[in-house]
């Protein structure tokens, strides 16, 4: 660490270098993003290439009093570093450390919480608007990307905010999908200088004046002549013009010596400005240059050797994202009518291979996850079998498409639901714990939970051929290690699999209904209480004749789910018990009434009693309290009770 960098506790600190020490400081931070990612994982690619960006911005802009909103976040570790959390890095995405995105009550400097893409013009335009309500002067500022500008709200955001011609509003565009040529590059920073400058912008408000009184047609001439004279070397910029917003650019965003002029200039500009800046994704790290998707989140590694394969025969447990994208390829194969659809996950979702195999058949449609939902339903009407791969937490972003564009309609989509439950290091923001409740709410859906690895894809095929809207919805990672079979066999609709029968005596007979990743860890906790297990396998149709047969031979029924308890799965057993007046004392164990940080895993889940030990807490606390008398493990001495028969 040098001098320089451990200096810096806040932007006020940066503001006071000069901008020989500015390019100094570049390199350090770059420096320290390296060491801290590759010791703790995280987001690499995107935050080595917004180093220089992040100066000028805190350099140029009197933050936190300037609100800077950055768009999804995942490109913050700089803002951390130079805004009092250097120190603090190690702990970046680790249990009770650092957030990986930005978070409001962690710093004053995280104006607003992203971690979903496409929202940071939207709350910036709040922020400015909240401004002059409140008569405060301050800049607000969205930085995005040019991913993130294929998501509808963006435009939408756009759209309202170029009416304000008077608000000291600034959305800059992190472009980093394109280079530009040096001659072009030059000439666009020079030109962007020229026009962002006072010189300039008096020169256009006189004319404005001049023109005000003059017959329409010559201000509509005048207009039309500015219009062209920019879109000669700006091409792009038209349709933000369109918008009201002064486009300026494109800049070299690692140029400090262009980023903090234009950032000056435009801070003196009236009216919505959008600078439109091009950085590069592992910037200043050639093995994430060469490939900034392979490191663009990448876990623990060596920064002088890199990620480097796994050694021959060490191969990892197959992911259930595996396990999707090889039964998509083979259902595709036996189906010329199944569709990959992805919002721009195609690495995340598993769709890689398919999309080498069947690029026809493959439609990566951006960061849009309403547009996916509904262009899966136009795809379903001309009779193919649209497959949306989408993760949990995005599909959340749709549920207006899946109810009346799908659902309602009750056409046959599948929605392939990865990351459903807790996903570790991201945290709260994209924890899968909410789809089986908002799911299983909707008619005609079906809503299944696999156990293990050969489950899904079992279940994946029983969606395909299903007449109507279906779901199967998986955790991240691994599974238990479950052999996947190379057929494309089926499951029958609305039926649960019995793992387990008790032993207990009467009285004591708890029965454990489990649903997806938590099969395998009931199973677990049923060897302390000799109780039975049941793969429940659907959420929707639910086994009503399992519930209800459950009830009535145990004496304390336990579900047990992966997410959200409140109108979840076991919110369903205990409305198919009520409906059918069966009597029954039922504990309901999942994700509570609450957000879950960052955090391995096993480290979330024991947090909220989903362990061994938690469960296992829970059930003993209910037995003492609704069975009387102390309860110890009741499991015989012996070994356990071999396995009924599967009811599948």
């Amino acid at each position: 660490m040098t001098d320089l960098l451990a200096s810096i506790q806040s932007p006020a600190a940066l503001r006071a270098l000069s901008r020989a020490e500015l390019r100094r400081l570049a390199d350090e931070v770059r420096a320290c993003v390296l060491e801290n990612v590759s010791r703790t994982g995280g987001h690499l690619s995107s935050n080595l290439g917004t180093v220089e960006l992040t100066i000028a911005l805190h350099y140029v802009f009197d933050t936190p009093n300037d609100r800077i909103v950055w768009d999804v976040g995942h490109q913050t570790y700089p803002h951390k570093i130079l805004t009092g959390r250097r120190e603090a890095m190690p702990t970046l995405r680790q249990w009770q450390g650092l957030s990986g995105f930005p978070k409001r009550d962690e710093s004053p400097y995280d104006t607003f919480g992203t971690a979903h893409s496409s929202t940071s013009i939207s709350a910036a335009l709040g922020m400015a608007l909240a401004s002059r309500i409140k008569g405060e002067k301050r800049h607000a500022i969205a930085v995005i990307g040019d991913g993130a500008m294929t998501a509808g709200e963006a435009f939408e955001a756009l759209n309202n905010a170029g009416v304000y011609d008077d608000l000291p509003f600034l959305v800059v565009l992190n472009d980093n999908d394109m280079s530009i040529s040096p001659p072009v590059g030059a000439l666009n920073q020079y030109l962007t200088r020229l026009m962002s400058g006072q010189f300039y912008s008096a020169g256009k408000e006189s004319v404005r004046q001049l023109l005000r009184n003059a017959p329409a047609p010559m201000r509509e001439l005048a207009h039309r002549l500015e219009e062209h004279a920019k879109a000669i070397v700006q091409p792009t910029g038209t349709m933000f013009e369109e918008f009201g917003f002064n486009y300026l650019g494109p800049i070299d965003g690692h140029d400090l010596d262009a980023l903090i002029p234009a950032l000056e200039n435009i801070k003196a500009l009236r009216g919505p400005q959008f600078l439109h800046v091009v950085t590069r994704k592992g910037r200043g790290y050639k093995l994430a240059e060469a490939d900034p998707v392979l490191y663009h989140g990448p876990g623990k590694f060596n920064p002088s050797e890199g990620i480097r394969p796994a050694a021959p025969g060490t191969a990892s447990p197959k992911t259930y994202t595996q396990v999707f994208g090889e039964w998509l390829c083979d259902a595709a194969a036996a189906d010329a009518r199944v569709v990959g659809i992805t919002p721009a996950m195609r690495e995340g979702s598993g769709l890689v291979a398919f999309e080498k195999r069947f690029p026809e058949r493959y439609y990566d449609v951006g960061i849009a996850e309403q547009h996916a939902v509904t262009f899966a339903g136009g795809l379903a009407t001309e009779g193919l079998k649209p497959v949306v791969a989408i993760y949990s937490t995005f599909l959340q972003r749709g549920y207006d498409q899946l109810i009346h564009d799908v659902a309602l309609q009750n056409l046959p989509v599948v929605f392939a639901i990865d990351r459903g439950g807790l996903v570790g290091a991201d945290g709260a923001t994209h924890a899968g714990a909410y789809d089986m409740a908002y799911l299983r709410c909707i008619p005609n859906m079906v809503v299944m939970a696999p156990a293990d690895e050969n489950e899904c894809r079992q279940m994946l095929q029983t969606a395909l051929g299903i007449d109507g809207p279906s779901a199967v919805r998986y955790p991240r990672g691994a599974g238990p290690g479950v052999a996947t079979q190379s057929g494309l066999s089926t499951l029958p609709v609305g039926r649960a699999q019995t793992r387990r029968q008790s032993g207990a005596p009467a009285g004591r007979r708890v029965a454990i209904l489990a649903f997806g990743s938590m099969v395998a860890l009931a199973e677990q906790v049923a060897e302390e209480f000799d109780a039975s297990v049941l793969n429940m396998r659907f959420v929707k149709p639910l086994d009503e004749a399992a519930v209800l047969g459950a009830a009535r031979s145990h004496d304390l029924v336990v579900t047990l789910e992966e997410g959200a308890v409140m109108g979840g799965a076991g919110t369903a057993c205990v409305e198919a018990l009520n409906a059918s007046g069966v009597q029954a004392n039922v504990l309901q164990l999942g994700l509570p009434d609450t957000y879950i940080d960052q955090g391995t895993p096993a480290q979330q889940l024991a947090s909220v009693g989903l362990d061994k030990p938690g469960i296992i807490a829970s059930i003993r606390r209910a037995m003492a309290e609704r069975l009387g008398g102390k309860v110890e493990s009741v499991a015989p001495a012996s070994s356990a009770p071999s396995p009924a028969p599967s009811r599948a």
